[in-house]
């Protein structure tokens, strides 16, 4: 964690991934981000996957340096709760975060008039209002029919939530240009972000919408393959998988010294008449020049390949699953400044990220955990709300807030 945004305060209402992420970006930079969820624990606290204990590993991946506070979300006096929460007082705070329903006494009016500069940032799945997760967003975007298997005629969904994923990270920079507007003119705002409207920007910026639209010609799935140069997965003998990318002219030359394929490539484009420095050539004749490559990593073990390839400047990466980047990768491991081996309370310690970025001259601080739920209840209250002792217990009493949960 770092401290740049030391004094920012953010109230963070979320489910799923996209809204939780946005926090915890900012969270990681150093702002205060006070997440709120029901005293009965919100959808996220029992998110699959479990630890042992029963606790969701999932909460503590996610939630990493904020505080949490447990507040009855189904009472008006709850609720009320959260909107003095939202809207106290502090130059660099009224910063709401949130993917859920923005109404009653959490509707934008209503909290602007608790606080006439209040910035909300609303994620929604479409932004006409209809409902739309990370999945059925990333069906009707296209990119499941040109993912998977080209003999396979049905699209293939990711594994990775790549729309939840970039809603966050969009979510985090909008609240922070957000916030640098209210500096310059002393107004707030309501940004709304949907999740559809990140995939469709993204279909857009990579071309996929003007190739059709120009040329009428849309993709189709490629198995591994890198669409428009040459770049895919090849075995070893020792039978793992590598794959390739040579992509630039570098990267090409690369790969031909480091395979030994020089000659068979000359000779390739000189019967195919086609200049193999070229980028689109490379792809156009990507199924007779793959199997020289193969040819030369199936007589190689892994080991053999890396130390080639290295040796040649190949851009390359092998094929692992999640637990052999956890056992064989040194990147993922406490050596790499990115990850601390961190006790989550009631889950258990393991290798957790902090922030990805590298601010040069400062100081990385101690990754924190994710609290437990409703950890920090009573300090918000009287810290941010300004309760005092007698108002905060008879909260408790009448069940309106809660924490910290600890069965």
């Amino acid at each position: 964690m770092y401290q740049l945004l030391s004094g920012m305060r953010i109230i963070e209402g979320s489910a799923f991934v996209a809204a939780p992420l946005g926090g915890m970006t900012l969270a990681q930079l150093g702002a205060d981000v006070i997440r709120f969820d029901d005293v009965r624990g919100g959808i996220d606290y029992g998110r699959w996957p479990l630890a042992g204990s029963g606790r969701s590993i999932y909460w503590a991946s996610m939630n990493k340096g904020k505080r949490s506070i447990a507040i009855d979300l189904r009472e008006q006096e709850g609720r009320e709760l959260i909107a003095a929460l939202i809207t106290a007082d502090g130059a660099d705070a009224g910063m709401f975060l949130t993917n859920l329903p923005m109404r009653r006494e959490l509707d934008y009016e209503a909290l602007k008039s608790g606080r006439a500069d209040l910035i909300a940032l609303q994620i929604s799945g479409h932004n006409d209002g209809a409902t739309a997760v990370d999945y059925t967003v990333n069906a009707g975007v296209g990119f499941p029919h040109v993912t998977g298997n080209a003999t396979q005629d049905a699209p293939v969904n990711a594994a990775l939530p790549a729309w939840d994923i970039a809603t966050g990270l969009t979510a985090a920079t909008g609240l922070l240009a957000a916030e640098r507007y209210r500096r310059a003119t002393g107004e707030g705002q309501r940004v709304d972000l949907a999740l559809s409207d990140i995939a469709y920007a993204a279909a857009g910026n990579l071309g996929y919408i003007g190739e059709w639209q120009l040329n009428g010609t849309q993709r189709s799935a490629i198995d591994n393959d890198i669409y428009g140069a040459f770049g895919r997965d090849f075995p070893t003998k020792d039978g793992r998988r590598v794959m390739v990318a040579a992509i630039s002219p570098r990267q090409w030359r690369s790969l031909v010294d480091a395979t030994q394929t020089g000659a068979q490539m000359a000779l390739l484009a000189e019967l195919l008449d086609v200049d193999l420095d070229d980028e689109g050539a490379r792809y156009e004749a990507r199924e007779m020049m793959a199997p020289l490559i193969k040819r030369w990593t199936e007589r190689h073990s892994l080991a053999e390949v890396s130390e080639a390839f290295d040796a040649n400047g190949v851009c390359w990466g092998t094929y692992r699953t999640f637990g052999q980047m956890v056992e064989e990768d040194p990147r993922c491991t406490d050596a790499n400044p990115l990850f601390q081996s961190v006790m989550h309370p009631q889950v258990g310690q393991f290798l957790t990220p902090g922030s990805p970025l590298f601010m040069h001259g400062l100081e990385r601080a101690k990754v924190a955990p994710a609290p437990v739920l409703g950890q920090h209840t009573d300090a918000i209250l009287a810290d941010v709300v300004g309760l005092d002792a007698h108002q905060i217990g008879g909260l408790h009493d009448r069940g309106v807030v809660k924490g910290p949960v600890s069965e």
